[in-house]
């Protein structure tokens, strides 16, 4: 059995979107990212800071960066409940895919209903090993 320490070394991150003050949901959103080179679950880490409104957080998933085949999909963990100026800045959102459940393309949709929202989004997960 291996030990904690060497399963955690064995996971990679990677940066969604940098911190941002996002004013509308197109700032606040990612393109379609490439998440095929993973396996098992990913997690997408989810840092909101001081907003001035509501920001709600949703995720496609598509066949290519383009969006073909786009389609909703919910973490594993259940949909986000949004932030708004009574509950920013506290503990990161952690929301959590199964990555046989993805098109091999992933989006996070940051609905902005009054901006700006300072964000920023990570994945963490398991690289495919040959």
């Amino acid at each position: 059995m291996s030990s904690l320490s060497n399963q955690m070394g064995a996971l990679s991150t990677l940066k969604l979107l940098n911190c941002v003050s996002a004013a509308d949901t197109a700032a606040a959103s990612t393109a379609y990212l490439a998440v095929s080179g993973y396996e098992g679950q990913i997690a997408v880490v989810i840092n909101t800071g001081i907003i001035t409104g509501t920001i709600t957080y949703t995720f496609s998933t598509a066949e290519d960066s383009g969006g073909t085949g786009a389609a909703t999909i919910v973490p594993v963990n259940g949909a986000l409940t949004a932030v708004t100026t009574s509950n920013d800045d506290t503990t990161a959102y952690v929301a959590v895919f199964n990555t046989s459940a993805l098109k091999g393309y992933l989006k996070v949709i940051g609905t902005i209903v009054t901006g700006p929202a300072l964000i920023s989004y990570s994945l963490v997960g398991r690289l495919k090993t040959v």
